[in-house]
């Protein structure tokens, strides 16, 4: 018998506890654990019962990542969940915690399922290039219906224990410890002798569909809206499809066909590489082991704007009081006022109630000058993104904010040393970079000054982490890692334009590959008058945007940019007043347009962000190649099943990468597009970025 697999037998009920920390996964002892203990309470004439529960702080969570890309050993977890589904006695599954992927599937080979009123039910393999390869598809089906259960796959989010009681995916939620409450399930239906629920033979919920297809086409559509090429939604879909047409074992036979064809495939390689890279960007490189964050119970955020607004939701979303600084009461009461707006529209398009509203707008207190800073434990500054300015506020806060408080500014772009260097405590200044809209994007880039302390530093990655953000350190250098590749790109496409090919030709291309926009779109989401003060700052121009910033085209703000508006939309819109700037720049240069094509334009844009990406390697700005893929994934959009720009890379090769770098900067006269020494020396070697991470982790 398996030491992770535990049998107690009391008064006629098996009580099977799997206790494998640090989350329960289905490691092989696990799964051949499992088989024996239900084959042994099978045969067991004393046993009445079955009750299977989970040690610790949850119920199993999923497969054992420790063995992905390892040799398979039996059993497999679909044989494993027949046994249980073919048991002679009512098996129960006792959820806690969570109970995802196959720790779900398990649930759904049980007869009957009870849960605790914190636990949370879901099937999120998409998420990893694959679907439910033990059952899932088609049981799900049968427990829910095929509309909920293809949005629950397709999605690959969790739904809470009281939305599974609802859908008739668990029988009952209990309160107190999962084992007890699944205890006294087993006795009462017992007593009142219910027979056995196996959901294979259960067709009851698929007749609608059955009978109306549309029922299930229709909620298909709807969660497919947003897939952009994702191979594993398709197939999910397709897969719950099935329990409308084909038998249960021919089915399950399809699906495990299809699971080992995604796992073998492009997509899911690369979404499995970003799972992983988004683990290990929370390893800081080089911290001293035993360091620990320092602790943070108090947060004051300086500046009401648009950023600040939403880093102050970050915080109340998990649950975490924050104090909202302003200079003056106007600004304060507008910002206020659209944290309770963006709340609002959040309930009603999601059907959350009042209550929601309230429990995260109580945790924002608003306050009227720098002094209330005094009593935080961390400090975040997000004020105009000047440097003038935000060494002001730092002069300042050094005078007003206790010893020991982290000082963190949320520049974009700007030199953290120089805003440390303002302070007489440079060790407890950090950058943290948060993505617009904070409250919605993932990513926060951690940015290490050159005198920023470790545990200072860890206390960044440990509070991205707590407001559920994905951190990856970066260093000190102009736009740190996402917004100096980004920079890079802008120059790219500028030149395009000035080679004959229009704005809505290069969004196109980068929006076929899988951004969720190209570079002139999401330069009118943010605003192009942004770029055209700090091109001034910096005394650089950009012929054509420069025009249109002139001409009062800032981008969706006022209607018009790179592409016009209607009211009320933010779909771009082809503008011939555009084009005709465009053309009218070519013939005043005397420059001659020419057919590009789609291919052309991609290497254009991507390869000299990946040389780039090389730079920044080599100057130690990011500690592993998988980071910038993380910045990229999850600050701009970066299409998961392609891994990140680093590891798009290694896929095509970086001797293609580097000999067309070479190519494009002989024929542009431009030196920066030349193959970075280490982009150079990997191609040269037939080494990859994936083996520089290995060399820095170790």
């Amino acid at each position: 018998m398996s030491g992770v697999v535990k049998t107690e037998i009391r008064d006629g009920l098996a009580i099977l506890t799997i206790d494998n920390p640090p989350v329960n996964a289905l490691s092989i002892d696990v799964r051949r654990g499992l088989s024996q203990a239900i084959e042994n309470v099978s045969e067991d004439t004393q046993v009445r019962a079955v009750v299977i529960t989970c040690a610790g702080c949850t119920f199993i969570s999923g497969a054992d990542i420790r063995e992905f890309g390892k040799p398979f050993q039996p059993p497999n977890l679909t044989d494993v969940i027949s046994q249980i589904d073919g048991c002679n006695k009512p098996v129960i599954a006792a959820i806690h915690g969570v109970a995802l992927g196959g720790g779900l599937e398990v649930a759904l080979g049980c007869h009957f399922r009870i849960a605790t009123k914190d636990a949370k039910l879901g099937l999120p393999e998409v998420k990893l290039g694959l679907l439910p390869g033990a059952g899932g598809t088609q049981r799900l089906p049968r427990a829910v219906g095929p509309e909920l259960a293809v949005r629950m796959i397709v999605s690959g989010e969790p739904i809470s224990a009281a939305a599974a009681l609802n859908s008739g995916l668990i029988d009952e939620v209990v309160d107190g410890s999962a084992a007890t409450g699944g205890e006294t399930f087993a006795r009462t239906i017992l007593a009142e002798e219910i027979p056995i629920r196996r959901l294979r033979d259960d067709d009851s919920k698929l007749l609608a569909a059955r009978n109306n297809r549309t029922i299930f086409t229709d909620a298909v559509a709807a969660v497919n809206k947003k897939n952009r090429g994702l191979e594993a939604l398709v197939a999910a879909a397709d897969a719950v499809g099935w329990s409308l047409d084909v038998p249960f074992d021919e089915a399950l036979t399809r699906e495990s066909n299809v699971f080992l064809k995604l796992m073998s495939g492009d997509q899911s390689k690369a979404q499995r590489y970003a799972f992983f890279a988004e683990r290990d960007a929370a390893k800081i490189v080089d911290l001293p082991a035993g360091t620990e964050p320092r602790r943070v119970a108090t947060v004051a955020i300086i500046g009401a704007g648009t950023m600040g607004g939403g880093i102050a939701m970050s915080f109340a979303n998990a649950g975490v009081p924050v104090t909202l600084l302003e200079l003056a009461q106007e600004p304060l009461d507008h910002g206020l006022n659209i944290i309770r707006k963006n709340y609002e529209a959040t309930a009603a398009r999601s059907g959350l109630s009042a209550d929601w509203v309230s429990e995260r707008l109580n945790l924002i207190n608003g306050a009227v000058g720098l002094a209330e800073a005094k009593d935080a434990d961390l400090v975040v500054e997000a004020v105009y993104e000047t440097m003038v300015v935000k060494l002001d506020v730092f002069k300042k806060l050094d005078q007003l904010a206790k010893p020991g408080a982290v000082l963190a500014t949320n520049t974009s772009f700007l030199d953290v040393n120089k805003i440390g260097a303002a302070t007489k405590r440079p060790q407890d200044v950090i950058g943290l970079h948060f993505f617009s809209p904070a409250n919605v994007m993932r990513l926060c880039e951690i940015v290490r000054g050159y005198k920023t302390a470790p545990d200072v530093l860890a206390t960044g990655v440990a509070i991205a982490r707590r407001i559920g953000k994905v951190p990856a350190v970066v260093g000190v250098c102009h736009g740190f890692v996402g917004n100096r590749m980004l920079m890079v790109r802008g120059k790219q496409a500028d030149k395009l334009l000035l080679e004959g090919v229009l704005p809505q030709q290069v969004d196109a291309v980068i929006t076929k590959f899988g951004m969720p926009m190209g570079p002139f779109a999401m330069l009118d989401l943010a605003g192009l008058d942004i770029g055209w003060r700090s091109r001034k700052d910096r005394g650089e121009t950009s012929e054509i945007e420069d025009a249109l910033c002139e001409a009062g085209r800032f981008g969706q703000k006022t209607g018009k940019g790179y592409y016009r508006y209607e009211q009320g939309s933010r779909s771009p819109l082809p503008d011939t007043d555009v084009e005709n700037l465009i053309t009218n720049t070519w013939a005043r240069r005397g420059l001659k347009r020419r057919a590009v094509s789609d291919d052309e334009i991609l290497d254009r844009i991507l390869y000299p962000m990946i040389n780039e990406g090389a730079r920044i390697l080599e100057e130690g700005i990011a500690a592993r190649a998988s980071d910038i893929d993380v910045v990229w994934l999850y600050g701009y959009g970066w299409p998961i099943h392609r891994g990140g720009p680093m590891y798009y890379a290694d896929e095509i090769g970086l001797a293609q990468v580097a000999e067309r770098l070479s190519y494009q900067s002989a024929i542009d006269g431009d030196a920066s597009l030349r193959p970075s020494s280490l982009l150079s020396r990997l191609a040269s070697s037939g080494q990859t970025f994936a083996s520089f991470n290995r060399s820095r982790d170790h």
